[in-house]
């Protein structure tokens, strides 16, 4: 048996396709379209309420009677510096004056981490989607017990061999290679730790060398000459995030679809919301250029602040100082509806395995 094909069997769907969670972005409309075209559509819900991921979950499942993947990020607690977040809303209130608006006056912790709570274990227990992933860590060894035993495909995001270890020894059942090429926060479960910054194919060789789960390939990955690639160096499938933030059912706004749009670079940055993330360049990304990590309030306090510069920016209708997440390869989105994408996806790659 292949690793995509224990893939497969495992997630219950037919193409080795993951369209990624992609919180803010990804729709339930988009995670049906997907998963009714035989990949796995997935709902990004690390910034929701549990009350608005059950909401929704259930959009999902009134969409498709298909496998989807949850997704939840296992952040550590904040901790919290008021000097530190102080002189952050200080430094950041030029920008706001540019808006005619004023920062709020102090910063909050505005996402509860899925290991610190169980209302979202609860609500995914009782709605039972078939996978749920993980990013920036994973939960409480009787959380993972309980999603086990609920009999529910667990998978971890890695960007080092040790994560993915820890990500198998957890007892999951497969694990997200993210490459340094990948779209939006970094996983790295210890931004205080070193970083190897490894590219999606050698990382995806490291891993397939230190675990014996199937590795999903994650980060620069556009089309399906792309895929096969990954395919060939031994992935079990290929999980693709910006290919999909051009599709209608996208929630990404019209600022954001036009600079997508344009092409050229993303950069890596902290300074958005406290930990590494990949984002287009814009007016925001350019400010953050000359600011130390140091100076940073923790994840995500600092992504209140930005959010509410965001908003500021919108009402004066700028949007270049936004966070409009992206992969290394962000000129080749293609703004195809998501079921034509994924059909498109699997054609190319079909085509370059038979040729």
């Amino acid at each position: 048996m292949t690793a995509t094909t224990r893939l497969l069997d495992l997630l219950e769907v037919q193409l080795p396709i993951l369209q990624a969670p992609m919180a803010g972005v990804a729709t339930p409309a988009m995670a049906a379209a997907v998963s009714n075209a035989g990949a796995l559509g997935a709902l990004g819900l690390c910034s929701s309420t549990p009350e608005a991921a059950r909401q929704a979950i259930e959009e999902v499942q009134q969409q498709t009677a298909a496998p989807f993947n949850v997704n939840f990020f296992c952040h550590a607690k904040p901790q919290r510096d008021p000097a530190l977040e102080a002189a952050w809303v200080r430094r950041m209130a030029p920008l706001f004056a540019r808006f005619e608006a004023e920062p709020p006056a102090e910063l909050r912790d505005i996402y509860t981490s899925f290991r610190d709570t169980d209302a979202y274990l609860d609500v995914v227990l009782e709605l039972r989607p078939r996978v749920v992933s993980f990013h920036l860590g994973l939960p409480r060894p009787d959380q993972i017990e309980a999603l086990r035993d609920a009999g529910l495909i667990l998978i971890g995001s890695a960007t080092s061999a040790a994560e993915a270890r820890a990500v198998e020894a957890a007892g999951f059942h497969a694990v997200v290679a993210q490459g340094w090429e990948a779209g939006g926060h970094r996983g790295i479960f210890d931004t205080a730790g070193p970083d190897a910054r490894l590219s999606t194919s050698d990382l995806l060789q490291v891993l397939l060398a230190e675990v014996s789960i199937p590795v999903i390939a994650a980060g620069g990955i556009m089309d399906g000459r792309d895929m096969c690639r990954m395919l060939e160096r031994g992935a079990a499938a290929a999980q693709l995030g910006t290919a999909f933030i051009g599709c209608p059912e996208s929630a990404a706004d019209a600022g954001y679809r036009d600079r997508l749009a344009l092409g050229g670079d993303t950069v890596m940055t902290p300074a958005i919301s406290g930990r590494p993330a990949r984002c287009l360049s814009n007016a925001l990304t350019q400010w953050t250029e000359n600011v130390a990590p140091a100076d940073i309030p923790a994840y995500p306090c600092a992504y209140d602040l930005t959010k509410a510069l965001t908003i500021a920016a919108k009402a004066k209708g700028a949007t270049a100082y936004a966070a409009q997440w992206a992969g290394a390869q962000a000129a080749r989105a293609r703004a195809l509806p998501a079921r034509e994408l994924v059909e498109a996806l699997d054609k190319e790659r079909k085509d370059i395995s038979v040729s």
